[in-house]
């Protein structure tokens, strides 16, 4: 997980300077590396979320719930990402 978690944390700082392209990457390469590593599934979802891809980004949040369940952060995010993203369908459809 040493190699996952590495590209776990550069996508973060990467994202704090606003590269998303370049976090989107790390998580990518994070999940690659450990496919059973929530947290990459759950940040690889976020970068997803603002490039707008949203299709990919519920896959990756279902994908992190489903390895960690019980995962309070991640479950958050989630419900956030989906109460968005649900409210902004429902407006586009009037």
């Amino acid at each position: 997980r040493g190699d996952s978690k590495a590209q776990v944390e550069f996508g973060i700082v990467a994202a704090q300077k606003d590269l998303w392209k370049e976090a989107l990457y790390r998580w990518k390469r994070a999940v690659e590396i450990d496919p059973s590593y929530a947290a990459a599934h759950n940040n690889l979802a976020i970068a997803y979320e603002h490039a707008g891809n949203f299709n990919d980004a519920r896959k990756s949040y279902e994908k992190a719930i489903e390895l960690e369940p019980n995962n309070a952060l991640i479950k958050q995010n989630y419900d956030l990402f989906r109460e968005i993203n649900d409210r902004s369908n429902r407006s586009g459809d009037r």
